[in-house]
């Protein structure tokens, strides 16, 4: 009886992955790992939004004192048109980064996981009289992200600053 029940569990768990990677293998785009995107995106009285109690995210506008959520902004010399410009060749010379929306001294992209799809918001605004190029990463899903996106803003630093 035992054999049999592990054998059924063993097929079902056969079966659900089978139904993932084929989902995944047909999906054009988005698949049911990419969320939604937020609607609370863009600039707000000259801030990106908050990360709140997110523990799979990053923002150069959170409290400097929160070593969770808080990544430095990105110095930058030059006008808010240089300065996005900068960040947005630096984001289409990533890997399975595509730019969403660039206006002004804004700039917003999403950047998915190769294997299963998920998605990031990465948003850049400039602030030009600090001459600071804010940044914010978060993931869509999921309470962590194993650093990714603080890692991603630091290797779009090294981008930037290089």
């Amino acid at each position: 009886m035992l054999r049999r029940a592990l054998a059924g569990f063993a097929l079902l768990a056969l079966g659900i992955g089978a139904a993932i990677a084929l989902h995944l293998w047909t999906a054009k785009g988005d698949t049911m790992f990419s969320g939604k995107r937020p609607d609370n995106l863009g600039v707000k009285d000259g801030r990106l939004a908050s990360c709140g109690r997110r523990l799979n995210c990053v923002s150069s506008h959170a409290e400097p004192g929160d070593a969770q959520r808080y990544v430095a902004p990105l110095p930058f010399k030059g006008s808010a048109a240089d300065a996005i410009a900068a960040a947005r060749k630096a984001v289409e010379r990533m890997r399975r980064a595509t730019v969403i929306r660039h206006e002004g001294n804004y700039l917003y992209a999403e950047f998915r996981s190769r294997l299963m799809g998920f998605v990031d918001d990465v948003e850049f605004t400039f602030d030009e009289k600090a001459g600071l190029l804010h940044v914010r990463s978060a993931s869509r899903l999921g309470r962590r992200d194993f650093g990714v996106n603080r890692e991603r803003v630091e290797a779009l630093r090294g981008r930037l600053v290089s």
